[in-house]
């Protein structure tokens, strides 16, 4: 008798098989949503500033479910994010033509990496409005979604300390959820976050993914 994947016809001579739980997310699905997807587009006189980031995705094989590129950002005293878990990117110079042409110079910059020539463009999210230390800064962020080869090899600056293959699917399911401890002012918040091999993933790069997910459901 066939093995079955639901578990329902064991191999011959052997107990009960366990039931192959299938991988709750695929690039197929990324694919789909983003094509379908109409984003959020913040235009508020009062968030003149304008940055773009990439959500650079692959598929490691093996069947584990897609995979996001994180960058841990390097210690910095004047950067408002220094030493989070973020996305490559930055704010638009006045030489971008759009947005897209931000994220995509951010990342050159950045990782080393060519999205024009290595990156399949799949779409954006939702706009976000940008949170420093508690406070709104007046710039809004735009995500932009790419994929890219699993051999895909990166270059950093200065401005990277590591840069980390996160899966997905932990993050997805609710498995990989944490807190991040904030002091603000006299008290502390826990705040949601992700686990991510050992690294806390929370703040803007925890609310982007957030809403990626949201579109995904």
């Amino acid at each position: 008798m066939p093995y079955s994947p639901n578990g329902e016809s064991p191999l011959p001579g052997r107990g009960p098989q366990p039931t192959l739980v299938p991988v709750p997310l695929q690039l197929d699905q990324i694919r789909q949503r983003l094509a379908a997807h109409q984003p959020l587009t913040i235009d508020d006189p009062s968030s003149p500033k304008r940055a773009a980031v990439s959500v650079i995705l692959r598929d490691p094989g093996a069947g584990e479910g897609p995979e996001v590129l994180l960058m841990r950002r390097a210690t910095n005293p004047r950067d408002p994010w220094s030493g989070h878990m973020s996305f490559p990117g930055g704010r638009q110079d006045p030489g971008d033509i759009d947005l897209d042409a931000t994220a995509r110079r951010e990342t050159l910059e950045e990782v080393g990496l060519d999205l024009s020539l290595h990156g399949a463009a799949l779409g954006r999210l939702d706009d976000l409005e940008a949170i420093a230390r508690a406070q709104r800064v007046g710039m809004v962020i735009r995500p932009f979604v790419f994929e890219v080869p699993r051999d895909t090899a990166f270059r950093t600056n200065y401005e990277v300390a590591e840069l980390v293959w996160a899966p997905l699917p932990p993050m997805f399911t609710g498995e990989a959820d944490t807190t991040h401890e904030y002091q603000l002012g006299g008290g502390r918040l826990a705040l949601p976050a992700y686990d991510v091999r050992g690294h806390v993933v929370w703040g803007l790069t925890h609310q982007m993914l957030g809403s990626f997910f949201r579109l995904l459901r």
